[in-house]
């Protein structure tokens, strides 16, 4: 057993896939004041706004530096569902992303809700109301992945709903706040080591 070196303006993490092969049993749905709302070829520069509010804190970058071209083949896809949880007064606190690309199969590429959210219970409904639009469509299998950048309870979060793991990789990726691509205080819970790029 070893230890590999990460260079100083790299990132490591431990990625686990999450699988749900049945539509799970019908539960009480639980409550909350936020509404989910399709958001059909969302704009590119608001969805962005929101994917890095929920984002930043767990390093997520992806989508801030796609191509635009690229961003908008993936966005206005109609196998790609992107919906925003929306607070009462119409704000933008969470959304999902369900991807129907492959045939008979739902990946949910992106979950979350903003920050000041977390830990409120808001995860229990908007994961009930994920997995309603996921299983809709007569699909065999439901699956998602989180990683160890990400918040701490996500992976216990996921296997209460019924999600199990099948998979565990290794990424690494040129950490994005030395780049300026997030702020330099994001994820406090993992440490820059390298210096930020002027």
């Amino acid at each position: 057993m070893g230890l590999t070196p990460v260079p100083d303006d790299q990132i490591a993490t431990i990625v686990t896939s999450l699988e749900m092969r049945r539509k799970p049993p019908l539960r009480p749905t639980p409550t909350s004041p936020l509404r989910l709302v399709h958001w059909p070829a969302p704009d590119s520069d608001k969805y962005k706004a929101l994917f890095r509010r929920i984002g930043e804190p767990w390093l997520w970058f992806s989508r801030l530096v796609r191509p635009e071209a690229e961003l908008r083949r993936t966005l206005d896809d109609p196998k790609i569902e992107v919906y925003a949880a929306i607070d009462r007064a119409g704000i933008e606190v969470g959304f999902i992303e369900l991807d129907f690309r492959t045939e008979g199969v739902c990946g949910i590429g992106y979950f979350g809700l903003v920050p000041e959210l977390i830990g409120k219970g808001h995860g229990g409904w908007l994961m009930a109301q994920t997995l309603a639009l996921a299983w809709r469509r007569g699909v065999t299998r439901v699956w998602l992945h989180t990683c160890t950048l990400d918040h701490p309870s996500a992976l216990g979060f996921y296997r209460h709903h019924g999600f199990v793991p099948y998979k565990r990789t290794v990424e690494s990726f040129a950490d994005p706040r030395i780049a300026g691509i997030l702020a330099p205080e994001a994820a406090p819970h993992v440490p820059m080591l390298g210096s930020v790029r002027r």
